[in-house]
């Protein structure tokens, strides 16, 4: 009896060993960038026109009628109220918002088929993650503390101005706890959301500053979020690209797939 005891003992240490090794690991590959991948770039942007309402011109968003997509809409109607609350305290739009949102949402979708299958799918629930990226955004913990950094650094050129100063200000005097918590929560999207729409704000402002805007540049702003700060490098001629993403077979980059949805009549009914 003692000697399976042993046995059972040993197991449970070793297994935690392994454990323990696989979450160093991971955070170490993500302090020294390795996580990261350099991505494509996009020879052109493509907007292939495919219905008209007389007034406007939409493009075909290629994911359009799958499992995937329907299962989005219905879990991103249920954000709508959040969403337009954001917008109305960050001038950015909700359509803007979720430029970004949809390739991330597909690529976690298409990535992990047995959760999409088990609880997106049914549930109609946006994932939200909470090892290398966080939330619904798949926000690094650097992009995190870059974005609270540039709201007070008044010579930065990302700076928003006194106005929103305090907008990330915490609450307790753990703040990598709160931080981690407040993006992840699964249940209150309102910082995942908030992030995200102050790191717009703040690369839009970087690029007006240098004289090349980019607020009706969708893709440049959906590739700009996929590759961080440090790549925003304002210039005149930027081209999307980013991450590539490979969904039944095709690959798109995440700039592209960005704004194949921001151009497409999807959602125009909630996000305009």
């Amino acid at each position: 009896m003692h000697i399976y005891l042993r046995i059972f003992i040993r197991a449970v240490v070793i297994l935690f060993a392994l454990i323990g090794f696989f979450l160093v690991s991971g955070y170490s590959a993500m302090q020294f960038g390795l996580t990261k991948t350099e991505g494509i770039e996009d020879v052109q942007s493509s907007q292939i026109v495919d219905s008209v309402d007389r007034e406007k011109k939409y493009t075909r968003f290629p994911l359009a009628h799958t499992p995937e997509w329907i299962a989005f809409r219905q879990a991103v109607a249920k954000d709508k109220v959040m969403i337009d609350k954001i917008s109305k305290e960050t001038g950015i739009s909700g359509r803007l918002l979720l430029t970004i949102l949809v390739p991330e949402q597909m690529r976690l979708f298409h990535s992990n088929r047995a959760i999409f299958k088990r609880a997106f799918e049914p549930l109609k629930i946006l994932g939200s993650q909470s090892q290398f990226s966080w939330g619904l955004f798949g926000i690094k913990d650097e992009t995190a503390r870059a974005v609270e950094l540039h709201l007070k650094n008044t010579k930065s050129p990302f700076y928003l101005g006194k106005k929103f100063e305090n907008t990330l200000d915490f609450k307790t005097t753990d703040i990598d706890q709160e931080r981690f918590q407040r993006i992840i929560d699964e249940h209150n999207h309102y910082y995942s959301y908030l992030y995200t729409a102050l790191y717009i704000s703040q690369i839009e402002k970087q690029w007006v500053k240098a004289g090349f805007p980019i607020n009706d540049k969708p893709s440049i702003i959906a590739t700009l979020w996929n590759l961080g700060f440090e790549k925003s490098i304002p210039k005149k001629d930027a081209r999307s690209g980013g991450a590539e993403i490979e969904i039944n077979g095709i690959s798109y980059s995440f700039g592209s797939l960005a704004e194949s949805f921001y151009y497409s009549d999807e959602l125009v009914e909630l996000f305009p």
